[in-house]
């Protein structure tokens, strides 16, 4: 078992959530935004997409050592169970469902003669005979096989939890929101057991210059997208916390030096901060190459810095809007009456401030989300962002820019990147809506 820092981190936050989860469960004042959250179909519908998409970052989170001692690679879980994509790599593009390149070439027939023409695919279709009259029926059949899977996979976990739920909690699987649950799981879990099993016979998303799977490096960069919105969400809440409400709740020189400090880091541009700072972390890794032996670890602390930069460079937003909160609850009559008794400030900051500033803190959290994914495919596309030998969509759309210039287009890689990127911030700007709607007191008092 290997243990990368970003792993290592990623695990430490899951476990940060179940705490919290447990912590809030008991309390009366969570409980009913909570409840609405469960009520809302388009959230919980929105929360199961972005389950899935978590659950595939955290297969690609497990990391051990495969091989002989020869080659001695460092894979995850999923690269494990997606070895036929990763390892049936072809000589150049091809499209989608494709059995044949992309371009045509000069190629050698079997009675020494040449011929200009698209030469056959070494994995992609190779079961065919002939993939002109068979292809389009095969793709059917094995898509239908493979989508009966998922369906069949899906209404069995339907009958094990109806028979498993007491009778007084099976009202809740007859609900509107729950058929809703139910109806985007069997979607999601059919369609993605039919892609799957498409891939082991064809490249569902082509491939690209150097042959990869495309429909892989896409599922793979699932993981980048999901490290940088929530380790960079883990880097920047305690400092936007504690900043923010330490200079509402004091004021004076604290609120003026917490301000400046802000102020100067808002006065910096962002994207100069940052490639500053990842050409710092090139040049260390540069000078200390014993220390970075193996391309993934190499890779990985770019990721981890990029995290560490787009946190440092993100907090002052959120410290803004506590500070406001927190100059307005200072003057609450129940703050002014813990001040009259003696409590100390320590105690009221804990019992008073900090549970009446959380509802901000989690509608930020859910709406900085998607704005970090996005970031990272800009600062990619740039060429500032995480390692080229990453796997991310910033990555894909900076090398599906040449692609599109090409005679005739090459246009998977980047509507694959499109539709993986889309998914994940529509899921997470739905579910944000929700959130925003349940835990702000403004709209939960007009109810």
């Amino acid at each position: 078992m290997i243990i990368l820092w970003t792993d290592a981190l990623i695990f430490i936050l899951m476990a940060i959530i179940v705490v919290l989860a447990f912590y809030m469960r008991g309390q009366a004042h969570i409980k009913r935004p909570l409840q609405q959250i469960g009520s809302s179909r388009i959230g919980m519908v929105s929360l199961v997409v972005l389950l899935v998409f978590v659950l595939i970052g955290l297969l690609d989170s497990l990391h051990f050592k495969a091989g002989d001692e020869q080659k001695n690679e460092i894979i995850s879980l999923l690269d494990y169970w997606a070895t036929p994509l990763r390892e049936r790599g072809e000589k150049t593009y091809s499209a989608p469902f494709a059995t044949t390149l992309y371009s045509k070439e000069m190629m050698t027939l079997a009675d020494g003669s040449r011929q200009w023409d698209y030469p056959r695919l070494v994995f992609g279709g190779r079961h065919l005979d002939d993939p002109e009259t068979q292809r389009s029926a095969d793709i059917v059949q094995k898509g239908l096989y493979g989508f009966m899977q998922g369906a069949g996979l899906v209404a069995f976990c339907m009958l094990l939890s109806w028979g498993m739920l007491a009778e007084q909690h099976k009202r809740f699987m007859r609900g509107s929101t729950a058929k809703a649950v139910w109806a985007a799981a069997f979607v999601l879990v059919s369609v993605s057991y039919a892609l799957i099993h498409l891939s082991v016979y064809y490249h569902v998303l082509g491939t690209d210059k150097v042959g990869e799977d495309v429909f892989y490096q896409a599922v793979k960069s699932i993981r980048t997208g999901l490290v940088i919105g929530t380790l960079t969400t883990l880097i920047m809440l305690p400092m936007a916390i504690i900043f923010g409400i330490l200079a509402g709740f004091f004021r004076g020189w604290v609120d003026d030096v917490i301000q400046y400090l802000y102020t100067t880091l808002n006065s910096i541009p962002g994207v100069l901060l940052i490639a500053a700072s990842i050409l710092m972390v090139q040049v260390y890794m540069a000078n200390h190459e014993e220390a970075f032996t193996s391309v993934l670890v190499r890779a990985d602390m770019r990721l981890l810095f990029l995290c560490l930069i787009l946190g440092v460079t993100s907090w002052t937003g959120l410290c803004r809007l506590l500070r406001a909160e927190t100059l307005k609850l200072r003057e609450m009559e129940y703050v002014q009456a813990a001040h009259a008794l003696g409590v100390k400030q320590g105690v009221i900051l804990l019992r008073h401030i900090l549970p009446n500033v959380m509802h901000i803190v989690l509608i930020s959290v859910v709406l900085d989300f998607s704005s970090l994914v996005l970031a990272e495919a800009v600062l990619s596309y740039i060429n500032i962002g995480v390692d080229p030998t990453t796997y991310s969509w910033g990555n894909m759309i900076n090398g599906a820019r040449l692609e599109m210039a090409r005679e005739p287009i090459v246009w998977w890689s980047l509507s694959a990147a499109f539709v993986f990127m889309f998914a994940l911030v529509l899921a997470a700007n739905l579910f944000a809506d929700v959130v925003q709607a349940a835990f702000d007191p403004r709209r939960s008092g007009n109810e």
